[in-house]
């Protein structure tokens, strides 16, 4: 199985990204990216998936058809990842959602297959946590927008948004969330990565991820550039390290078979010490990058 799938090998319909489970080669996670331009109406039908809606730029209304009626939520979105914590929706399966824009837009539906059908929810951008984790290099900024405790209208979907300074180390200490932990997850990361002006998306820049297990059967160092996807089936994942110069962005994408939905997780017990540095060192001053009134500094 490949698991980094650069930007564009997943392309569907016009659309950036359409990564299904069976693309995947597991059971419950997905993920699509579309491209709303202006004046048009972007049709999608979640079927057996729940999903966010997440403005990546851009701002969208969305018309959720569920259960014979139908909810608008109007999402101010934002002019990209690096800018400002966005509105965003959630629609349960079954549904049909009819996405719109006056002026364009790139939208992110996080998915995943799931067993009960809930109505649609509205999450303004001003009640979701902004968490300042690690110290140091490994200071980093997490938008915990779909995560249990902070979101709890969903059956398996499980997302948040991570923002890592350049030349800073995020998803460390590399950890897991299988079959030896307390959690088996999928998760995808979708990455992407502002350029010079350190707002804007480009190809110019890069970062660099790893995803490991114990038995060598999964043994990845990658590039990655703005736009791709890694898969994470199982086994250690991180760092993630934005290259001096350009920060990283990453989308996770998270659901298991397991009766909750739980992030929890285990690190590697090779580099879990270094946690307990970091109640000695100075966060980041960097961090928060981004509030839901805008970018700081």
């Amino acid at each position: 199985m490949t698991l980094h799938r650069p930007a564009g090998s997943l392309a569907d319909d016009g659309h950036p990204i359409g990564l299904t489970p069976a693309d995947a080669g597991w059971e419950r996670v997905a993920l699509r990216v579309v491209a709303v331009r202006p004046g048009e109406v972007v049709t999608v039908r979640t079927g057996g998936f729940e999903a966010f809606v997440l403005p990546l730029s851009g701002g969208c209304a969305v018309d959720a058809a569920h259960g014979g009626g139908t909810e608008r939520f109007e999402l101010a979105g934002r002019e990209s990842v690096f800018t400002r914590v966005s509105d965003f929706a959630y629609v349960g399966r079954d549904s049909e959602l009819r996405l719109s824009t006056r002026d364009g837009a790139e939208v992110a539906l996080p998915m995943a297959r799931c067993e009960r059908a809930l109505p649609p929810r509205y999450g303004p951008a001003e009640d979701v946590p902004v968490e300042v984790r690690g110290a140091g290099g490994a200071t980093r900024q997490v938008t915990n927008f779909g995560v249990p405790g902070a979101w709890d209208h969903a059956d398996r979907l499980m997302a948040c948004e991570l923002i890592t300074p350049d030349g800073n180390w995020s998803s460390y200490p590399p950890h897991k969330h299988d079959d030896t932990c307390d959690v088996v997850n999928e998760e995808v990361y979708y990455f992407r990565v502002a350029g010079r002006d350190q707002v804007t998306p480009s190809r110019e820049g890069f970062a660099l991820h790893r995803t490991y297990t114990d038995d060598g059967a999964i043994d990845e160092d990658v590039v990655v550039r703005d736009g791709d996807v890694f898969l994470v089936p199982r086994g250690y994942h991180g760092p993630c390290v934005a290259a001096p110069g350009y920060p990283l962005y990453y989308l996770n994408v998270l659901a298991g078979p397991g009766p909750e939905r739980s992030m929890a997780f285990c690190d590697d017990p090779a580099h879990g010490w270094v946690r307990d540095t970091w109640r000695d060192r100075d966060r980041d001053p960097r961090c928060p990058v981004t509030t839901a009134d805008g970018r700081r500094g």
